[in-house]
């Protein structure tokens, strides 16, 4: 990916700020594999906190993480004057955030249409644990990047699409 401009320590900052929503938001899905690895779930504890002050409701269906997250997307990405690096990042931080939410609206899916199955707790363990694990591992992918100074620029489709729609 092409550098457009200088990046400095505060829009490296900017840029990995974002990435704190899909962290939040797929923390529900490693329940599972909370309880076998607890040390993990220390590691988790201030995710846990911030997913927690995330939902907090406004009005009554409207939760603080969707007021954040639409103030990310008209206030960043659709902002020119803000720097291309921050703008990529994250739009490709909510397109990872909207990941988590179809995964969770499937996952629902799945509970009304098979959730008599005997096979299902296996499968819903399957894909929460998957969900969890890919997110994650692009959180800190892309923060590690940000950091850096560097586009987090190869996780697969997210990239290319954040890419394409930032101008």
């Amino acid at each position: 990916m092409v550098r457009r401009s200088s990046i400095d320590y505060l829009n490296r900052l900017y840029g990995s700020l974002p990435y704190l929503l899909p962290i939040a938001a797929v923390v529900a899905f490693g329940a599972f594999l909370f309880l076998q690895f607890p040390q993990l779930a220390t590691v988790f504890l201030p995710v846990f906190y911030l997913n927690k002050m995330l939902s907090i409701p406004i009005i009554d269906f409207i939760s603080i993480r969707f007021v954040a997250w639409f103030c990310v997307f008209i206030f960043v990405v659709r902002s020119y004057k803000v720097n291309h690096f921050v703008r990529f990042n994250a739009l490709q931080a909510l397109l990872l955030d909207i990941v988590v939410a179809i995964v969770g609206a499937i996952t629902e899916l799945l509970s009304i249409v098979v959730g008599n199955l005997p096979f299902f707790p296996f499968m819903l363990q399957i894909i929460a644990s998957v969900t969890f694990l890919g997110i994650t591992s692009a959180f800190i992918y892309s923060v590690f990047e940000c950091i850096r100074g560097k586009y987090a620029d190869k996780i697969p489709v997210i990239s290319d699409i954040a890419y394409s729609q930032v101008r």
